[in-house]
């Protein structure tokens, strides 16, 4: 009976350790965890085990878990990676900058490069201060700029006949002018005028889209030959246009006393840019319209614009006079209204004028804009005219009206001082 139930106490003490052997084989971490409970007197086997983890494993791990997330995002894969992208492009365009900005600076143009280096060259070698170096540096840095600024050029005639006491001024042609338009062309006219009296302006005719006009025109001034050393010969070129201001291209300044007319002269000569522009009165668009039939003659003040300021305030109270007359008898005059506080008015006001068709040739429409002044005289701010004896802008204007029957012609005019306007209205038209 012993060994019965010693055998059954075998067999039942050996059938337990059958799953605990099948427990190890499947699962060997719980027999590692059991040798690292028997064994707490080995601490460098643990460590030992621990660090024979490859660090690849922890990577795979993160990237399945991101691919992971990845996938339960709400957004569609696609619009990640756009948005990948877009991130991707600005941190580009960024550090582009960033390079461009640090290393990309522009480099000086040669000539500055060579004469800086040569400076410094000088002032090691103790040749000159610093100061001075720098100023000849920046005066030929201006002369380069003004070299670069090319208006054109222009050749006239010089003459003085002292038999009559003339001076004989010849407008010869133009070269290169310097384009106005936004077309890339301009329409060129020059004016002359002697300074500082400015009684007579003259003005050639206007070649229409030509950089390179010929002129050919001659013109004459009467003046003692002892007055004539104190004068300034100016010959200044112009781009017109029928609807707004004309633009100067550049002029010539010729002190008469520096000129020899024992002989007469021919040259060319480079415009220059105008450093000091005249005082400006302001400009007034009128209408022209003559009905021949009719003897039908009509005037519309429509506006006027950069009027020169005349009261305390800065500003004016325009109106414009308008007087037709023949032979310095006046006609007949009218006026429109006052325009108050501004120097931009808008008139848009037509007067009509009986004028025969056999007189249309000899009659002078006078433009004056005056300032209104409730206690004092009312003040010209300036003045025009067209017609009989006028020339340029009054002559061209009037001979598009002729040319245009019962059409009316628009066109802008610069205001001009009163005394000069007077001076040329009696003055015998050549």
């Amino acid at each position: 009976m012993r060994l019965v139930s010693g055998g059954v106490r075998v067999r039942r003490a050996a059938e337990p350790s059958e799953p605990e052997s099948e427990e190890t084989t499947e699962s060997p971490h719980h027999e590692h965890t059991h040798q690292e409970h028997n064994h707490p007197e080995h601490p460098h086997e643990h460590e030992h085990t621990h660090t024979e983890h490859h660090p690849g494993h922890d990577y795979d791990h993160m990237k399945e878990k991101f691919m992971n997330e990845l996938t339960h995002l709400p957004i569609p894969t696609w619009a990640v990676a756009a948005i990948v992208v877009v991130v991707l492009v600005l941190v580009g365009c960024f550090i582009f900058c960033v390079l461009k900005k640090c290393f990309g600076k522009q480099k000086k143009p040669k000539k500055v490069r060579e004469r800086k280096a040569g400076r410094r060259r000088k002032e090691k070698e103790g040749e000159g201060e610093p100061g001075e170096k720098e100023g000849e540096v920046k005066k030929e840095g201006q002369q380069e700029e003004k070299e670069q600024e090319k208006l054109g050029r222009l050749e006239f005639s010089l003459d003085y006949n002292f038999t009559d006491s003339q001076l004989i001024v010849g407008i010869l042609q133009a070269q290169d002018l310097a384009a106005m338009d936004m077309g890339g062309t301009s329409d060129p006219y020059v004016k002359v005028f002697l300074l500082p009296d400015k009684k007579k302006k003259y003005e050639t005719k206007v070649q229409r889209k030509n950089l390179c006009p010929v002129f050919n025109e001659t013109f004459f001034f009467k003046i003692p030959y002892a007055e004539l050393g104190g004068k300034t010969l100016v010959l200044q070129v112009f781009d017109f246009d029928r609807f707004s201001k004309h633009d100067m291209i550049g002029d010539i300044k010729i002190p008469m006393n520096s000129v020899d007319l024992g002989q007469p002269i021919h040259q060319w000569r480079d415009l220059e840019s105008s450093e000091k522009e005249e005082e400006k009165l302001g400009d007034v668009c009128i209408s022209l319209r003559y009905v021949p039939t009719a003897g039908k003659l009509t005037v519309n003040i429509m506006e006027a614009k950069n009027l020169k300021k005349m009261d305390v305030g800065g500003l004016s109270d325009p109106y414009v006079k308008i007087v037709l007359q023949q032979n310095g008898k006046r006609i007949k005059k009218k006026k429109t209204t006052v325009k108050k506080n501004t120097l931009n008015p808008y008139f848009n006001e037509s007067f009509s004028f009986e004028v025969p068709f056999e007189q249309i040739q000899k009659v002078q429409v006078v433009i004056t804009v005056y300032d209104y002044d409730k206690l004092g005289s009312n003040d010209p701010i300036g003045k025009t005219f067209m017609g009989y004896g006028a020339t340029g802008v009054g002559l061209r204007h009037w001979s598009d009206m002729l040319a245009n029957p019962r059409r009316p012609v628009a066109q802008w005019h610069t205001l001009m001082p009163e005394e000069e306007v007077d001076a040329a209205l009696k003055a015998k038209p050549r």
